[in-house]
């Protein structure tokens, strides 16, 4: 899969709720996001959480665990064909996570642990390391050669936003460039990047501007693949709700991204 993503004509998507709710919801939105892009021809892996390690406050939504969270990453990816995503937060569940998930995913706040960072590479599996908000883009090779230490070198590196005073991110575009010298296909975190973290005891956000920056981002060249979280009711949904992008807009959103892709 992973030469696959590297020599696609067209971008690729991991796309999906920020964590697992309910099985109804989840199939929603795979239904959807597979139906959208195999018209679009974008090859598509689903994404979802069965925990999020990090929160802003104690009270809020984290998950269904890790035992509970495969089963139906494995459901889904058996009764939709399609690959699956998720994080990994402590060594101890890179093995079982291996047995489910075709990318694990390192999470930005972990992304310079090294023993995470070791260990997932290997599994043998694709690697997805996101760049820390508080790392400039050549850090992030660095965490990549820990991956590689290990022989693996199906790594995927992605940009999510830079820190910019308390409760802001920015993305510079250098970073793009600067990633794409490694070598590994690089993937701008759309959502993610538009969040305005630890708002009060939540995360606000900006994802009315998704569709200028992944547009913006894909037309700089150096981007291969759009990471973002959906939800069919985002400020419903359990958890960044209000940085997820809307189901119902991902279409129009895919195909417009795809006009600036095909005018590169």
């Amino acid at each position: 899969m992973y030469n696959k993503l590297k020599q696609s004509d067209n971008f690729f998507l991991l796309a999906g709720p920020c964590v697992i709710e309910s099985e109804a919801i989840m199939c929603q939105i795979v239904e959807e996001l597979k139906r959208v892009t195999s018209q679009l021809n974008i090859p598509f892996i689903f994404k979802a959480s069965y925990k999020k390690a990090n929160r802003t406050s104690l009270d809020s939504y984290t998950g269904v665990g890790l035992e509970e969270g495969l089963k139906i990453l494995a459901k889904i990816k058996q009764d939709y064909d399609v690959p699956i995503v998720t994080d990994v937060h402590e060594v101890c569940e890179i093995k079982s996570v291996a047995q489910v998930a075709d990318i694990i995913q390192i999470p930005a706040f972990l992304s310079r642990q090294t023993d995470l960072l070791v260990e997932s590479g290997k599994s043998g599996k694709i690697i997805n390391i996101k760049k820390a908000q508080f790392m400039a883009g050549e850090d992030v090779i660095t965490a990549s050669e820990k991956v590689s230490s290990t022989g693996n070198s199906k790594i995927l590196l992605t940009e999510r936003g830079t820190s910019f005073g308390y409760h802001n991110l920015v993305v510079d575009f250098r970073n793009f460039a600067i990633m794409h010298t490694a070598g590994y296909p690089v993937v701008y975190d759309v959502t993610h990047s538009l969040q305005q973290p630890s708002i009060g005891k939540i995360s606000g956000g900006s994802p009315e501007n998704v569709p200028m920056m992944a547009k913006a981002a894909l037309a700089t060249g150096f981007v291969n693949g759009l990471f973002l979280e959906t939800h069919p009711d985002p400020l419903n949904g359990l958890s960044d709700a209000k940085s997820m992008f809307e189901l119902a807009k991902i279409e129009q959103l895919l195909t417009e991204c795809m006009r600036i892709w095909n005018a590169r």
